[in-house]
């Protein structure tokens, strides 16, 4: 008889079932039984966490969508009377509401893509050894530790129409000076340019991060290859960021739909978003029918469909990445003789 039969028939082995079966289930119940005391203390620890995020978010969240179905007075908050969905079709019908939401679009778009492109041309300058490099990591951090209320004041002053050296500069070079308060699109590039200069160096911080975990041999192999810089750029850095990217992509579109401090603090904590609304964004609209017009079932509307927008545009860009991601893997199948005859030759 053979060494695995014998062990197979030894007690606590019953015939047809392998060696050590019995011995790793039992160990594998030991296990569970020696975890759940941990695991009941994992919960403890973590349970703080569950209860203020469902005090401070969850119950306002579904209080905000209670609310958006009634008509509520901010003076007389007890008494809610039931109007269904009133709120949301007036809101819609609202000529305001479709005013905002486009100022809301054009002024993400302004303030995020440039604020994206230039903080990866930083990170790319950064992730090479710069005497210095210290230094400017953190003096891009500091317009984003920066107050909003000074930084706000301090364009304010740059863009004045009289005195602002915005103006000044464009008359020097004899070119139009325009009206950065009272003109819809100069507003807007004036707001935009507020929160570019504020978090340029936020994501360029985090695009640095992302480029520093790229493997060096990557570089090194197109280096030599004949590779330049801008080579390695497009065909390394761009490739490995494309994570990163789409998580800063998000996150700003998300920071663009809620927009709020920066055109409330450039009226002068006014929210009617200029003297004729001309950069009055969705954040501005709620706070104002909810504060200023004491109407809080539509501004609890106006929240929700916030929501919506943020939900629905985060959705558009997963879809496209993942899109990219799908065409760019079936590429790579069809590349990949062509550049294995290219190394061959």
């Amino acid at each position: 008889m053979s060494a695995s039969s014998e062990t197979a028939l030894r007690p606590g082995n019953p015939p047809g079932r392998p060696p050590g079966q019995r011995r790793s289930a039992t160990v594998k119940r030991a296990g569970r039984r020696r975890a759940r005391p941990g695991s009941k203390a994992a919960y403890a620890y973590i349970a703080p966490f569950f209860l203020v995020f469902a005090a401070f978010s969850v119950y306002p969240w579904l209080d905000t969508a209670w609310v958006s179905l009634h008509n509520v007075r901010l003076t007389t908050y007890d008494k809610q009377t039931w109007v269904g969905l009133e709120n949301y079709r007036n809101l819609f019908s609202n000529t305001f509401f479709w005013n905002a939401l486009r100022n809301t679009v054009t002024i993400g778009i302004i303030s995020t893509v440039p604020q994206l492109c230039m903080a990866l041309g930083i990170a790319h300058l950064l992730n090479y050894k710069l005497r210095g490099r210290t230094f400017f990591r953190v003096a891009m951090l500091m317009p984003y530790a920066t107050s909003l209320a000074a930084a706000t004041v301090i364009f304010l002053e740059l863009f004045d129409q009289n005195l602002g050296i915005v103006n000044w500069g464009l008359h020097v070079l004899h070119l139009p000076q325009p009206d950065w308060q009272g003109s819809k699109w100069p507003s807007q590039v004036a707001i935009s340019a507020i929160i570019t200069w504020r978090w340029t160096g936020y994501n360029a911080l985090i695009y640095l991060a992302g480029m520093q975990a790229i493997d060096s041999a990557l570089y090194e192999a197109a280096a030599i290859d004949g590779a330049n810089r801008w080579q390695q750029f497009r065909n390394v850095t761009l490739p490995g960021l494309r994570p990163t990217i789409l998580f800063t992509i998000v996150v700003s579109t998300i920071g663009a739909a809620q927009l709020f401090g920066e055109p409330l603090l450039y009226h002068n904590g006014i929210p009617n978003g200029g003297t004729s609304g001309q950069y009055q964004t969705l954040g501005l609209l709620m706070y104002q029918q909810g504060w200023a017009n004491d109407r809080l079932g539509l501004a609890s509307a106006t929240a929700w469909t916030m929501f919506a927008i943020i939900v629905l545009a985060v959705l558009l860009n997963l879809s496209l990445s993942r899109r990219r991601e799908r065409k760019i893997g079936a590429v790579a199948p069809l590349t990949a003789p062509v550049a294995s005859l290219e190394v061959t030759r």
